[in-house]
Order: C-alpha cells, then sequence, then structure tokens
C-alpha cells in the first residue's frame, strides 16, 4: 500500500513487549510523565541532549547519496533487533513517511532480504545488524558483500555508525525504563514533523517548553 500523504505512516510491527513499553509504569529516574521514550530524556538532561540531536541529524537527515528513508530504515531495524518499541515505531514511522511506502518499510523490518529493496540496502542491513551482535562480528565478507552491491566506503561507514548509535540510544531509551506509546497516531504525527524538520529542530521548543505536552 503507498500512500500520498505522510501522515499515514501506519507501520508499527509487533514486537515482545518488556517492562519499558507499557505507559504507566514508573521511570527509574524522574522524567516528565506525559512524554515517552527518548523524548523524556531529553527534557531530562538539554545539556546531552543536543549532541544527540546533531548526531541524530547528521546520520538520518542530512543530505547523503543514502536517501533519509533508507537511513531511517537501518534505525529501525536495528531498533527492532533490539527490541526497542519506542525507537522502532518511531524510526519505522518516518522511513515510510520519506518513502510513502509503509508496507515496502514493514517487509523490510520483517525479513531484509526478501524485500523489494536494493542489493545495496539488503547488504548494508546485514552489516547492520552484524553491528548490532557486535562490533567484532562483521567480517570482511560482510564490507565485501556491501561493496560489490555499490556501497561506497562513506556509506558503509555510516551504516555502522547508524547501527552503532541506535545501540546506544536504544539502551538509553530502555536502560531508564521510559515508555512507549501504544497509540499508533502519535507515532504518524511525529514521523511527518521529523521527516520535514529534521531532529535538532524538536530541542528548542522542547526545552522552551518544558513541563508541557508535546
Amino acid at each position: 500500500m503507498r500512500s500520498n500523504h505522510c501522515n499515514n505512516a501506519d507501520v508499527l510491527v509487533t514486537l515482545a513487549t518488556g517492562a519499558s513499553t507499557l505507559a504507566g509504569l514508573m521511570a527509574y529516574i524522574q522524567l516528565q510523565e506525559e512524554l515517552p521514550g527518548i523524548r523524556a530524556l531529553l527534557a531530562f538532561r538539554p545539556e546531552t541532549a543536543k549532541p544527540l540531536g546533531e548526531l541524530a541529524d547528521a546520520l538520518l537527515h542530512a543530505p547523503g547519496t543514502l536517501s533519509p528513508g533508507e537511513r531511517e530504515m537501518i534505525a529501525a531495524y536495528v531498533s527492532r533487533l533490539n527490541d526497542c518499541t519506542f525507537c522502532h515505531n518511531s524510526h519505522a514511522a518516518i522511513a515510510a513517511c520519506h518513502l510513502e511506502n509503509e508496507d515496502l518499510v514493514q517487509s523490510v523490518m520483517l525479513s531484509p532480504n526478501e524485500a523489494n529493496i536494493s542489493e545495496k540496502l539488503k547488504a548494508l542491513l546485514a552489516v547492520a545488524a552484524k553491528v548490532q551482535q557486535g562490533g567484532r562480528a562483521v567480517l570482511t565478507t560482510d564490507i565485501e558483500r556491501a561493496r560489490q552491491a555499490g556501497a561506497t566506503d562513506p556509506e558503509i561507514h555510516d551504516a555502522v555508525l547508524i547501527a552503532a548509535a541506535f545501540c546506544m540510544f536504544n539502551r538509553y531509551v530502555d536502560g531508564l525504563a521510559t515508555w512507549a506509546p501504544s497509540d499508533r497516531e502519535g507515532y504518524r504525527q511525529r514521523a511527518v514533523y521529523v521527516a520535514k524538520l529534521g531532529y535538532s529542530a524538536v530541542l528548542p521548543q522542547m526545552h522552551a517548553t518544558s513541563g508541557q505536552p508535546r
């Protein structure tokens, strides 16, 4: 199914639910209760929010030879492998918003090698999956597969860094027991905003309206 509007990004693949995925459970530190996932953590520590937002922008939103939709799929896929519900649902929705194709994103999340994507992206997702296991799980054969499929050194670098960064983001979100919305509309609305404006654009509004629902 293709969509003419980003806010139809209805791609929430079912994941195992853990303690940090359900609204109403207490986070391990005192956060703004109305803010889910990493949004609560960014509001809690503006000093670290700024560089984290800049990193996300550089990896996922800035111009590059991999499209924003492709890079968001790498982030969503690694988050799925890490069972991080909030990050997976958020970035799957943003990927679908960029690509205007919800079914494609869902198929990639479930089985990248069978999805209708380029061999290059399949190879980069395989590299990202190895990074999720551990840096030393990446083998020469994984990199060679990506190169043979047309991936450049910067694209291989970025796939590895996206995967590594999202292992950090996922553990940040779940390690402090933040909650993830079950309402799909929230992911849809957020996807439109982030896909258009990027990640750093969220931060000034977040700080200026601290304590207010967003």
